[in-house]
């Protein structure tokens, strides 16, 4: 069991990436009285605009990440590719709790699924290629369609293919062959997809949100609803396979795990050692936020029970949506809208979200419907 290192209000958080979720990391743990650093290129950054100081620096130059460690009492990060020498160094100072396994884990989906696989959860099959020949092999003793990624990198659908038919090998094979390694999986032809996030204390303790139901459009997380409409059965497996990784990995702050559900089945897709974009509405939604029992964790404070406060839909905004999404905020008497404070507007960018509460789900979804009626 782990002892608790207590960093108090007052102290200075230290933030690696200053994007949306560091953003809001940092609005936490400045309500709770933290001083906060970010280390970001880009000056200005989103949570550079609400934290007290920022290193303006790469996020693998080692001078930047000595000097943000300097002035932090605790560090953190707000994404899964930190520089693994950079925290090495971070972690050996004391000062990283969430340590280096699960960001080492987390870079590379060969490592996340051989560790889901030792662990005995269910995962779709997959293969490991590193190049066209290993890709038409693997291919022929795979069931149609299925889909190739990196084993590292990518996201909201960038780094992916799918393969439908044996019309597509050829495109896979030289999708293989611009990257190092692959990794091909079977496709699930799922009924929804579904997050467990949940929060693991450096004492080992373990809360979980609510179970959320998420819809993708593009690629990118569109829209999450809670809470998910899943059976008691299903909701059970995805707790305890969380939980069960949560144990074996040695989990400390917020993560989140995406699954794949089939009738009661699951199956067990990606992961992420952060708070998460599908976690968004538990700001106004739970008793406490993704973010503020992040920052508990990481400073060693006890964690604060979880309840659902009022059926949630949390809608992302990109680009396209800013206008129709502030036209319609006078009309929204029960819809909370966050905005980034990204400088460039571009179509496909994460420029927001937009949170609906009421008493039953029904009425969340009516409060989304005037939304969507306006992007149209």
């Amino acid at each position: 069991m782990q002892t608790n290192k207590v960093t108090l209000p007052m102290k200075t958080i230290g933030i690696i990436g200053g994007g949306q979720l560091g953003r809001m990391m940092a609005i936490a743990a400045k309500y709770m009285g933290y001083q906060v650093a970010v280390l970001d290129p880009t000056s200005n950054c989103p949570t550079a605009q609400v934290a007290d100081q920022q290193i303006t620096s790469a996020y693998d130059d080692m001078d930047g990440i000595q000097k943000l460690t300097d002035i932090s009492d605790v560090v953190t990060y707000e994404f899964e590719n930190v520089d693994l020498e950079a925290a090495a160094y971070i972690e050996r100072t004391g000062k990283l709790p969430q340590g280096t396994y699960a960001l080492d884990i987390a870079q590379n989906r060969e490592k996340e699924k051989l560790i889901m696989s030792n662990a005995g959860l269910p995962i779709p099959a997959n293969q490991i290629v590193k190049d066209s020949e290993m890709c038409v092999s693997a291919l022929e003793n795979m069931t149609l369609p299925a889909v190739i990624k990196t084993v590292s990198g990518g996201y909201d659908g960038k780094g992916q293919l799918k393969i439908n038919t044996k019309d597509d090998i050829e495109a896979a094979c030289e999708f293989s062959d611009q990257h190092d390694v692959c990794i091909i999986e079977q496709w699930v032809p799922f009924d929804k997809e579904i997050s467990v996030i949940f929060t693991r204390g450096q004492s080992g303790e373990i809360t979980f949100f609510p179970v959320s139901e998420n819809e993708h459009k593009d690629h990118i997380l569109y829209k999450t609803t809670v809470p998910a409409s899943i059976s008691s059965v299903v909701q059970q497996k995805a707790l305890d396979a969380a939980g069960k990784l949560a144990e074996k990995m040695n989990i400390i702050g917020t993560f989140a795990i995406e699954m794949f559900v089939k009738g009661d089945n699951i199956y067990l897709n990606e992961m992420a050692p952060r708070p998460h974009n599908s976690g968004h509405y538990t700001i106004e939604a739970c008793t406490i936020s993704q973010f503020a029992q992040h920052i508990r964790a990481i400073c060693g404070l006890p964690l604060m029970p979880i309840e659902l406060l009022r059926p949630a839909v949390m809608v992302n905004i990109l680009g396209d949506d800013v206008e129709t999404a502030l036209n319609v905020l006078p009309d929204m008497r029960r819809g909370f809208l966050h905005l980034y404070g990204k400088e460039a507007i571009k179509p496909k960018r994460k420029m927001g979200h937009m949170i609906f509460i009421a008493d039953t789900l029904d009425e969340t979804k009516q409060q989304l419907a005037v939304y969507e009626e306006a992007k149209q």
